[in-house]
């Protein structure tokens, strides 16, 4: 739409992204959005623009907030890693070693770093559960302590798509005695200056733009068809339970799954945070002098773990601790050493090693992005193609 509002600035070294971010919206159905773009520790790009209700009745403005699903999974990342930097966190030591009843069902031996490079087989929550019980961390982290593993672990990987979350934060939590969302808010957000949370009180929500469900293609293939056996745990891992809310809109609307400390799905944020931690996270490991990761340990969080067919996702995915990596699945530039973690329906947040880029993107209209999304592949060809 040529009468979209878009608002913000580049360096002029990046004008092709503003042009890329603009083809979104006229081409490929973008209704609200930001970008950041972080180049050796500096903004460089930051933009935002369309609409924050889809009936564009009000502008999507700069604070603007927004789900962004599992791009929430690099956040729990960087709280992992900033305890085993301190020595505190000992990958390679037994979960129970700190979660002392999650080896029941024969876990006794799991290793924390299966819990990041979703090897440990606890991919989905065996019995059934309600919304309101997935709200509730002591309920979820107790039945998954109670289970046995959907596979042996560590002999295979599959996505662990809202139990990574649980899993890496009760360790967290177990270990510092702060929730995921405090330690994060505490240790990153507030230090950093970042508007992005893990958890979110009644005061955020008129700044919060509720996700848009993606168009559907009724001669698509759904989720199960992909995914096959209801009871399987790749469709567990997505359907128990459902993303749907009672009044049938997207869960994200819900004052329930907003409040709730879910760090494998539930951050809001905007852009520029995602950008702002992992532009500091590739330029030696902080911004304006303030401490987000040792270089040592970014590179022991880039060691791959996992490549390969995913269990759950049915296709190849790759992770190292915590961080996705670039490869098929996810290609994030030219470059070897990008890592970080995309969200369902569109969002990103990644950094590149080589090229000293850190990326945030958000958005409110979500796409059916498995096979690659055209909004973020033209920013990322308009970032490569600046520098």
């Amino acid at each position: 739409m040529s009468d979209t509002p878009i608002h913000g600035w580049t360096d002029p070294r990046f004008d092709a992204v503003r042009d890329a971010f603009a083809a979104n919206f006229a081409e490929h159905g973008e209704v609200g959005a930001a970008i950041s773009i972080y180049h050796h520790g500096e903004p460089v790009v930051d933009l935002w623009g369309g609409w924050y209700t889809p009936e564009r009745d009000r502008e999507w403005d700069r604070n603007t907030l927004v789900n962004v699903f599992s791009t929430t999974k690099g956040l729990t990342a960087f709280c992992a890693h900033r305890l085993a930097e301190e020595g505190r966190l000992d990958f390679d030591a037994p979960v129970a070693e700190y979660w002392p009843e999650f080896a029941a069902a024969g876990k006794q031996d799991i290793p924390v770093r299966y819990l990041l490079s979703h090897r440990a087989g606890m991919a989905a929550v065996r019995r059934d559960i309600t919304l309101d019980e997935m709200f509730d961390w002591d309920t979820i982290t107790s039945a998954l302590a109670e289970q046995e593993p959907w596979w042996s672990p560590g002999e295979q990987h599959g996505y662990h798509a809202l139990t990574y979350g649980w899993l890496v934060g009760e360790v967290v939590h177990r270990i510092d005695g702060r929730g995921i969302g405090r330690y994060w808010w505490d240790e990153f957000a507030a230090p950093l200056g970042l508007d992005a949370h893990i958890g979110t009180g009644p005061e955020f929500d008129g700044r919060i733009s509720t996700l848009i469900n993606a168009p559907v293609d009724p001669d698509a293939p759904t989720l199960l068809d992909l995914l096959g056996d209801e009871n399987s745990v790749g469709a567990r891992a997505f359907t128990n339970p459902g993303t749907v809310a009672p009044d049938g809109d997207n869960i994200t609307s819900m004052r329930g799954w907003r409040a709730a400390e879910i760090p494998a799905a539930n951050g809001h944020c905007t852009a520029r945070s995602l950008a702002r931690i992992y532009g500091g996270a590739v330029d030696g490991g902080e911004i304006d002098g303030i401490h987000i990761i040792d270089p040592d340990t970014l590179e022991t969080a880039l060691i791959e773990q996992s490549n390969g067919p995913d269990t759950c996702l049915m296709i190849p995915t790759r992770f190292g601790l915590g961080f996705m990596l670039t490869g098929e699945f996810l290609p994030l530039g030219p470059n070897p050493r990008s890592f970080g973690h995309p969200g369902a329906g569109g969002s990103l947040g990644y950094g590149d090693l080589d090229a000293n880029i850190g990326f945030g993107y958000t958005m409110n209209q979500m796409q059916n992005n498995l096979s690659g999304d055209p909004r973020v592949q033209g920013l990322l060809n308009a970032v490569y193609a600046s520098l």
